[in-house]
C-alpha cells in the first residue's frame, strides 16, 4: 500500500524552514520527500497545511493503560507517534513477584491500577514482550526505572546502599539495559528513589554511561534547593560521563524566581564544559503528580502499606502536618510552593471520594468540615494513596525562557486517569498554537524540531524524527493557522484543533482516511547495545 501526501509545506524535523512538495510512503516507510513524488495507491491533498514527522513524547505515563488499550487517543490525536515510558523511576518493570502487592499501591497514583493484568512479567524483557503481544497504537520506548531496580535489589526501605547493594543495583540495571531499555530514569522526590545518595546514583549512572544511555531525572529539588540539586546532578555527569536529561524542567514556587538566572548559568556552564545535558518541558505553569508527594519522604519508607499505617497513627500524622507546615531542608514541599488553594485533586481510586475530583484542598476541607491538610491526609488514607493532583507552581516567563533553550524538547508528562492535566490532551498543539503562532516565541520549524528530530537524537531512536527516505512513516499533517489545544483545567478531556492526520508506521490512525477500527501499527522499540 502506497500513500502520497501532495501540495504540502514540508517541515522535515531538522529545523530547516518549510519547502513545498510531497511525501510518499510505501509499506510503512518513507520513499520520497520533495517535488515530483511518484504516483501512489492513495493521494491526500495537503493544500495549505504542513506535513512533518510524528511527535515524540519523551515523558509519558501510558505504561499501564497501554497494556489494556493499545490506542492512547489523547496522545495520538495531538500528533504523538512515539512515547517514552518508564519515567520518574517508578513504572512497571522490573517487578519481582514478592513485591507485586506493595508496588501496585505505590504505582497507582501515577499509572493507575488494573485487576485485569496478572502482573507477572517480572523484568523489562517480560514487560516489553507483553506489549509486543498486546500491540501498540504508537511506538513505545522504555526507560529502566531506578525505583523498580532498587526495589528488586534492596526492597522498599529507607536505607543507604552498601557495597554489596551497589553491585546488585548495577547488575539489575545492566540486565534491563541489555533487554533494550533506552536509559535509566529516576524521580528523586519519589520513594524509594528518594532514599538514594549520590554514591548510589554514580554507581548506576556509570552503567548507563557504559551503554551510552541517558539518566532521565526528576531531580531532587525543582524548588528551594534547585541550585544544589542541579549541582549534584551535574557532578554525577562529570564523574561518570553520563548524558543527563532533566525531566519537565522548571522552577517551582514564584518566590524562587530569584534563582532563575543562576539556573540558566548552570546550564550554560555545563554546555561550556562539554557535558551532555538536555531537558524536556510541558508548556504550562501547573504540574501534575501523585497527591502523596505532599507528604515528607520518611512517611513513605517501607512502601504504601507502611504509609497507610502512619496516616492512621495520630502521632505520625501530627509529625507529617508539622513537616508540611514548617518544611524539611532539601525536600520539595508542594504545599509551600503551590499552596492549599493551588493544589487540585484530579483522580481517586474509588467512587466514594469522587466528589473530591476537581476540588482544591481548600474546597476539599470545606466539604469535609476539616482543615485542608487534614482533609487531604484523610483522602490519601481512604484511597490507599491512589490520588492524583494538579499543582500550580510557577511563572509564564520561565516557561518561555526554558522553551527556547537549545537543550529543550517538548513532552506531555500526561497522567491518564480521572480529570487529568490538560497537557495530556494538548501539550504539543499548545506549543504550536499559543507559543508559535500567537506569541511568536519561536519559528514553526524550530518548534517541530523540538518535537521530532531533537528527541529522536537525544534518545537514539533509529530512523524516526525526520521526514527522510528510508525512515519509518510516522507523519503528522497539521494546519498551522488553526492548530491549538482546547483542554482546560476544569474540562481537560478535549482533543485539539488543527491536527488533521496522524500516521504511525504508514497506517493512518487519525484523519479522514483512517479506518473506524484501525489495526495497532506501533512498534515496541528496543535499543541494542
Amino acid at each position: 500500500m502506497s500513500i502520497r501526501i501532495e501540495n504540502a509545506r514540508i517541515i522535515d524535523g531538522t529545523g530547516s524552514p518549510a519547502t513545498p512538495g510531497s511525501v510518499r510512503v510505501e509499506n510503512g516507510v518513507i520513499t520520497h520527500v520533495g517535488p515530483n513524488a511518484p504516483e501512489a495507491d492513495q493521494t491526500i491533498d495537503a493544500e495549505g497545511r504542513v506535513v512533518c514527522p510524528g511527535f515524540i513524547d519523551t515523558h509519558s505515563h501510558s505504561d499501564l493503560v497501554v497494556m489494556e488499550d493499545p490506542f492512547i487517543w489523547p496522545k495520538i490525536r495531538q500528533g504523538v507517534t512515539t512515547e517514552i515510558l518508564g519515567q520518574d523511576g517508578i513504572s512497571m518493570a522490573p517487578l519481582p513477584r514478592r513485591h507485586i502487592p506493595a508496588w501496585r499501591k505505590n504505582l497507582s497514583g501515577l499509572e493507575g491500577e488494573s485487576e485485569a493484568l496478572d502482573w507477572t512479567w517480572e523484568t523489562t524483557d517480560g514487560y516489553l514482550a507483553r506489549l509486543e503481544q498486546s500491540g501498540a497504537g504508537t511506538n513505545l520506548c522504555y526507560l529502566a526505572p531506578h525505583g523498580n531496580v532498587r526495589m528488586e535489589a534492596m526492597g522498599l526501605d529507607d536505607r543507604k546502599a552498601g557495597p554489596g547493594d551497589l553491585k546488585l543495583l548495577q547488575a539489575v540495571l545492566r540486565r534491563e539495559l541489555e533487554a533494550g531499555a533506552f536509559g535509566l530514569s529516576t524521580g528523586l522526590i519519589y520513594p524509594p528513589c528518594t532514599y538514594a545518595d549520590k554514591a548510589e546514583m554514580e554507581a548506576l549512572c556509570s552503567v548507563a554511561a557504559e551503554f551510552g544511555r541517558p539518566l532521565v531525572i526528576h531531580q531532587r529539588s525543582e524548588a528551594d534547593t534547585i541550585l544544589e540539586s542541579m549541582d549534584e546532578v551535574l557532578d554525577i555527569a562529570r564523574t561518570t560521563g553520563v548524558h543527563v536529561h532533566f525531566s519537565h524542567f522548571k522552577i517551582c514556587g514564584k518566590y524562587n524566581a530569584d534563582k532563575f538566572e543562576r539556573v540558566l548559568a548552570l546550564l550554560d556552564r555545563a554546555a561550556d564544559e562539554g557535558l551532555k545535558v538536555t531537558i524536556d518541558q510541558y508548556p504550562y505553569v501547573a504540574g501534575s503528580t501523585m497527591l502523596g508527594a505532599i507528604l515528607p519522604p520518611w512517611a513513605h519508607a517501607g512502601g504504601t502499606d507502611k504509609l497507610l499505617e502512619r496516616l492512621a497513627d495520630e502521632k505520625s500524622r501530627a509529625r507529617m502536618l508539622r513537616d508540611i507546615r514548617e518544611g524539611i531542608p532539601g525536600w520539595d514541599n508542594f504545599v509551600a510552593f503551590a499552596g492549599v488553594d493551588g493544589i487540585f485533586v484530579t483522580s481517586t481510586r474509588t467512587k466514594a471520594n469522587g466528589d473530591a475530583v476537581g476540588k482544591t484542598l481548600v474546597e476539599l476541607g470545606v466539604m469535609r468540615g476539616k482543615p485542608p491538610l487534614e482533609a487531604a491526609l484523610d483522602l490519601l488514607l481512604q484511597e490507599e494513596n491512589a490520588v492524583g493532583m494538579v499543582d500550580f507552581y510557577g511563572l509564564e516567563e520561565h516557561v518561555k525562557a526554558f522553551m527556547v533553550r537549545s537543550e529543550m524538547n517538548v513532552c506531555t508528562d500526561g497522567l491518564l486517569g480521572g480529570t487529568p492535566h490538560p497537557r495530556t490532551y494538548g501539550a504539543f498543539p499548545r506549543v504550536l498554537g499559543k507559543y508559535v503562532r500567537e506569541e511568536k516565541v519561536m519559528p514553526l520549524e524550530t518548534a517541530i524540531r523540538k518535537m521530532t528530530g531533537k528527541p529522536a537524537e537525544t534518545f537514539k531512536i533509529d530512523r524516526r524524527g525526520l521526514l527522510k527516505p528510508g525512515y519509518h512513516a510516522d507523519i503528522v499533517l497539521l494546519d498551522p493557522d488553526t492548530v491549538r489545544d482546547n483542554g482546560t483545567y476544569t474540562e481537560p478531556r478535549q482533543h485539539p484543533t488543527g491536527i488533521d492526520l496522524v500516521m504511525v508506521n504508514g497506517t493512518i490512525l487519525h484523519g479522514p482516511a483512517a479506518e473506524d477500527t484501525p489495526t495497532p501499527s506501533g512498534h515496541v522499540l528496543r535499543l541494542s547495545r
